[in-house]
């Protein structure tokens, strides 16, 4: 895989994709409450790049204030969670790697807010853990 490969995403009903023209960022597994409860999921995994290296293919996002300062995007025909972006890095924006066609690109690197993981999540131990964040993944 190419730093610069171009990669591309989209909803499960195909109304909303989206296209990576630059650099990825290693995968992390998100524990954190929200990611929880806006994917319905235990964990989320996400990579990071540029936002001017992300363009809507096709469609465009619903966009959810999950707090402040930082919005989702998601399908508004479907519901997939697509993206996150804080303020916090403002150049930069989390792509949901379940929602990438190629998703067996990007393997785990790591573990981010595991002070909020469910007890009963095996983590895999050979990956770093941070019990909050790392830098663009909020």
């Amino acid at each position: 895989m190419s730093e610069t490969e171009v990669f591309e995403g989209g909803c499960l009903c195909g109304e909303v994709r989206y296209r990576i023209t630059g650099p990825v960022s290693q995968a992390a597994h998100c524990h954190c409450n929200m990611c929880r409860r806006a994917s319905g999921a235990p964990v989320v995994t996400w990579v990071s790049v540029k936002m001017a290296d992300v363009s809507w293919s096709k469609g465009a996002p619903a966009v959810y204030p999950s707090s402040e300062g930082c919005e989702r995007a998601f399908c508004a025909e479907c519901g997939s969670q697509l993206t996150f972006h804080t303020d916090r890095y403002p150049d930069d924006i989390d792509i949901t790697v379940g929602s990438l066609d190629r998703p067996e690109f990007f393997e785990p690197a790591s573990h981010v807010w595991t002070s909020s993981a469910l007890p009963w999540i095996c983590l895999d131990e050979h990956l770093p853990m941070h019990e909050e964040s790392t830098p663009g993944f909020e």
